[in-house]
Formats: C-alpha cells, sequence, structure tokens
C-alpha cells in the first residue's frame, strides 16, 4: 500500500515508521509546509518521496492528515475533493466534531475516517518521531457509520498495524472526554509554568531544586502553541466547561489552606487518591 503523510512531524513521522515497519506501507510519500521538515524526513527513512499534495493523494491509497486541528479543518475539503471511491483519508487531530462538520455534506464524506491516536510528547518535528510510540495506546474512531466500509475496514487495520487499542464513539462524546483527560492537562501544565516563572526569578535556582513530580508536571508545558492554540479553539466550550471545574476544586485547597482546615484538605487529597484505583 502507498501511503502519503501530510505532516512530517512527530505523529505522522511516527505512523509513517511503524507502518513501514510492519510492512502495511510499501511506499510513503511526504507532503509538509516546512521544507527542512521534510529534507529530515527523507534522511532518517520516515519517507520515500517528498512530494505535492496532488501527487501524493494521486498515487496513494491512504491519506494521513497529522496536522494542526485548524489545518486539518480547512485543508480536508480540499483532500476530500482529489480522492475517488478506492482512497481513504484519515486524520489523527485532538478534537473532532468541528472537523467532521466541515465535510458533513461532501459527497467523498464516506471517504474519510475521522481517527485519534491517544499519544504525544511535548517534542515535534520528524526527529521526535518513534516507531513503537502508539503500543497498547488507545486509538479512537469516530462517527464510524458516516464512513465506507472498506475506508473503516483499512483504519482499523492501520491502528492494528500500530498496535492500538480501538474505540468507538461520536465526534461530540470525544470532545467532551478528552477535554477532561488531555486538554485540561496541558492548560494546568500552562498555567503552573507561568507561576513558577513568576514567583521564581531565579532560572538557576528552578534548575538545581526541581524534583522530578515538578518536572513531569510541567512537562506538558514544553508543548508547542501552534498545535495546541488550535486545539483550544476547536473544543473551546468543553474546555471552558472542564477548566472552570479545576478552578472550582483550586479554590477548594486554597479555602482549607487559608481557614487551617486541615481535616477538609486531607479528605480532599484522599478523594483524589482515588484515581489510584483507575489509572495504576
Amino acid at each position: 500500500m502507498k501511503v502519503a503523510i501530510v505532516g512530517v512531524g512527530l505523529i505522522g513521522g511516527s505512523m509513517a515508521l511503524k507502518l513501514k515497519e510492519k510492512g502495511l506501507a510499501k511506499f510513503v510519500y511526504g507532503v509538509d509546509f516546512n521544507e527542512n521538515h521534510l529534507q529530515q524526513a527523507k534522511t532518517l527513512g520516515i519517507i520515500d518521496e517528498i512530494s505535492t499534495l496532488e501527487n501524493a493523494v494521486e498515487n496513494s491509497d491512504l491519506v494521513i492528515l497529522a496536522i494542526p486541528v485548524d489545518a486539518t479543518r480547512k485543508l480536508l475539503p480540499t483532500v476530500l475533493d482529489l480522492v475517488n471511491e478506492n482512497k481513504t483519508v484519515m486524520d489523527v487531530g485532538s478534537t473532532k466534531f468541528g472537523i467532521v462538520n466541515a465535510v458533513k455534506n461532501h459527497p467523498n464524506r464516506k471517504r474519510f475516517v475521522a481517527f485519534h491516536p491517544m499519544w504525544g510528547t511535548e517534542n515535534s518535528g520528524p526527529q521526535a518521531a518513534k516507531i513503537d510510540s502508539f503500543s497498547e495506546r488507545a486509538g479512537v474512531i469516530c462517527d464510524k457509520e458516516n464512513s465506507a466500509e472498506e475506508a473503516l475496514k483499512l483504519v482499523e487495520k492501520v491502528a492494528e498495524n500500530l498496535e492500538m487499542n480501538l474505540l468507538y464513539m461520536d465526534a461530540e462524546s470525544h470532545d467532551i472526554h478528552t477535554a477532561y483527560i488531555s486538554h485540561i492537562s496541558h492548560i494546568t501544565s500552562y498555567a503552573l509554568a507561568n507561576t513558577v516563572l513568576e514567583k521564581e526569578r531565579e532560572e538557576d535556582t528552578i534548575f538545581q531544586l526541581a524534583s522530578s513530580g515538578f518536572s513531569s508536571t510541567v512537562r506538558l508545558a514544553k508543548s508547542h502553541p501552534e498545535m495546541w492554540v488550535p486545539i483550544f479553539k476547536q473544543n473551546k466550550e468543553n474546555v471552558l466547561d472542564v477548566l472552570n471545574e479545576h478552578i472550582t476544586q483550586l479554590r477548594k485547597f486554597k479555602s482549607a489552606l487559608e481557614k487551617d482546615n486541615y481535616e477538609y484538605l486531607e479528605e480532599l487529597i484522599r478523594n483524589a487518591n482515588k484515581i489510584r484505583g483507575i489509572l495504576r
């Protein structure tokens, strides 16, 4: 199978490496507005040929859109204009409702499968791609009833070759759930990093005293705004909902400390400890 990767960075690059290793992708075209990324991807063996979008779509069986969600929303209709009934298009975006809504009336809508591999790091670019990134991670297919059966089966085969655990849900539910388990984590990390940078002016002190707990908590704050601003924009209402709840929880901790109510503070912590039974 020939595959076109539109966006040869962390996610697209990691998918290409794994699909090539598994033998599912026999030839990979790379499309990206960043010429340096294309050259790096070619050198690293992620792609076999640097291509234009039109050429890549024309000569590929599968087109993977691995670009920021706002760019996917804009480009997807153009890609669907170029495909026929023998081609499949999938995306890898962290939001889904806006993307599927953008092509709901497109005549080639059934050639598209909305997919979200639940994995990512704070790093970006083809040099950050890892071949076994998706193993045992969740992969979500949204609104499967709106995709052609053979297109759906191909994307399921891709997920199988990536060694992912498949889940199915509607796009709206997906965006609600990801706001709670992914998007709020990034906002919290950005906010904590800004708090420390505002209050602790000595960079050497931050570096020398930073514990593993602090480092892991603010790791996500290294994630690039080019990717995350569009995600927050596309999922604004759900992110605001969870953010309001998060602020409420922070106020509970603040109030407990202000009032020396350590019994309540312990209660809040013990309630939080219930997450142990969910995430082991």
